[in-house]
């Protein structure tokens, strides 16, 4: 166990280091909370803000919520929407601020290679923004693995991340909108909690955007309330 826990500082150090190095040097914090709230539907919701530097030069505020239905084990469909708070600079040296609102449909289809965890997500958003008045449809699809760095006859404590996401903007002459690389590791607290420290790359058309992710997870089941 005392190796597992030196693995995950010692990839948390590289992570902060590898950020200081990165050109383009922003955060992102996050939270996330999921909870059953029946045998077939999942509620998520998430908060995450980013910012040019540390904390204070805001960049991004999103506020997200949708509801997942099991088909069954291996098959998710769901529904939901967004508001997003984008603020970003000009070519004077001056911040625009704009606000979007996203509705969202989407498919997960989980597996498993060995012990790890693999998913993969069909999501289509359909994006209202504003200054000036917009709208698009985007496509996202994401690969996601998480692997588990402890031995199987050991706690589930630490794991690995690895996700690949690209994003598509329909009825467009250049389609491509983005692509985001993750690279990551978790540590579990408690059977409900895990904290996740990440390098995220975002490389669009015209430019690359590099963030140290910060996160935290709970996982609830709101059954038993209910059964009380």
């Amino acid at each position: 166990m005392k190796k597992l826990n030196l693995t995950f500082f010692v990839l948390l150090s590289f992570c902060v280091n590898a950020q200081q190095d990165a050109v383009n040097y922003n955060m992102w914090y996050q939270y996330l909370l999921n909870a059953k709230v029946s045998d077939k539907m999942t509620l998520t919701t998430l908060a995450q803000y980013r910012s040019f530097d540390l904390l204070l030069d805001s960049r991004l505020f999103v506020a997200v919520g949708y509801l997942d239905y099991s088909i069954n084990n291996k098959v998710t469909v769901g529904a939901g929407g967004m508001f997003l708070n984008l603020e970003s600079y000009g070519a004077n040296g001056q911040k625009r601020e704009r606000t979007e609102r996203r509705a969202l449909q989407q498919i997960n289809l989980n597996d498993k290679i060995g012990r790890t965890r693999l998913t993969h997500r069909f999501r289509v958003e359909e994006r209202f923004l504003n200054n000036p008045n917009t709208f698009v449809v985007r496509l996202r699809y994401l690969t996601s693995f998480k692997i588990p760095l402890n031995k199987s006859d050991q706690q589930q404590v630490n794991y690995a991340i690895v996700k690949n996401e690209i994003r598509m903007a329909a009825r467009r002459e250049k389609p491509f909108d983005s692509n985001r690389i993750t690279l990551g590791v978790g540590h579990n607290l408690s059977k409900n909690s895990a904290i996740e420290v990440a390098l995220i790359s975002q490389m669009s058309e015209f430019r690359t955007s590099n963030y140290l992710h910060l996160g935290f997870r709970n996982s609830f089941d709101w059954r038993k309330k209910k059964a009380e």
